[in-house]
């Protein structure tokens, strides 16, 4: 059993759709492994539902409370969030920025509060899913700066409302994830990470991944993956295009990166569980709040 450190632990994983690469043992490795890993919130990305099917519960079991994108591709694919806590929709924000992106139905940021166990407590999560197209990046542009417009208009409703009367300055937790179909230098990601601006629009979230392996390519769509070379992208070099994002205020991320690091990135008695790689993250809060001084040691 994998340990679980007190704080959060999130996933996002793309399972690829269940009609390729012999779905029934690639469904008991992903299962499994869920099981082990226990994250407290996940994305899943290209899960089937709808009608009698519903993938994601089989996937999580029954403790988990969903929340799926709206849209589904036509043969019932879609992206479902999971959350171990009680969860409320906040929104849903339509990432149908030009028509190249009907492509994909359920392209959309679905916007969650988790009720998380205290001393953590209430948490923004985004499962932000843009476009997927190689030669899509400004469609991914137009998307992030919506996403991101969004949820900062949901940070300053709440600091009008702060949680702890305390510190009203205490800024709410937001953690982005999903299959961001970008890589690190794309504009997209240079957005989100707080090294360009967009339209007018300046945001910062730290990237767990970088948080901990700095330079370390850590590809999550990879040639060493059999699935990738014998899927519809076959000459892809290898990208790191799944994330788990945690957003700054002022003076930093509100949430410590204990741990980032691949899931599902090794076969399981030669069956891969899919052409991506998972992005695991434990969460803490820090040792005190950014924007705060302690004596030191």
């Amino acid at each position: 059993m994998s340990e679980k450190p007190a704080g959060l632990r999130v996933l996002t994983l793309n399972v690829l759709a269940p009609f390729f690469a012999d779905w029934p043992r690639r469904r008991a490795v992903l299962v499994d492994g869920l099981r082990e890993l226990r994250p407290d919130v996940v994305a899943l990305q290209e899960v089937a539902g709808g009608g009698d099917v519903d993938e994601a519960v089989g996937l999580l079991g029954p403790d988990y409370h969903l929340v799926p994108h709206p849209g589904r591709s036509a043969d019932g694919v879609g992206a479902v969030l999971g959350s171990r806590w009680p969860v409320r929709t906040v929104g849903v924000v339509d990432l149908h920025v030009t028509p190249r992106t009907a492509a994909l139905p359920w392209s959309a940021a679905v916007v969650v509060e988790v009720a998380a166990s205290p001393p953590l407590g209430p948490v923004l999560i985004a499962h932000h899913k843009p476009a997927w197209q190689y030669d899509a990046e400004y469609e991914r542009e137009l998307q992030a700066v919506r996403t991101a417009r969004y949820i900062e208009e949901l940070v300053a409703e709440r600091r009008s409302e702060p949680l702890d009367p305390d510190r009203p300055d205490t800024e709410p937790h937001v953690v982005l994830l999903g299959d961001s179909d970008a890589t690190p230098d794309a504009a997209s990601l240079r957005f989100w990470t707080g090294r360009q601006s967009l339209a007018g629009v300046s945001v910062c979230y730290q990237d767990c991944w970088t948080a901990v392996h700095r330079a370390e390519p850590g590809h999550t769509f990879s040639p060493d993956n059999p699935l990738v070379r014998a899927g519809q992208m076959p000459l892809d070099r290898g990208r790191r295009i799944d994330y788990v994002l945690v957003r700054c205020g002022p003076h930093g991320a509100t949430l410590d990166v204990l741990d980032c690091r691949r899931v599902f990135a090794e076969p399981v008695d030669g069956v891969w569980a899919s052409d991506h790689f998972g992005v695991l993250a434990d969460l803490r809060l820090p040792p005190h709040p950014p924007g705060t001084w302690v004596d030191a040691p």
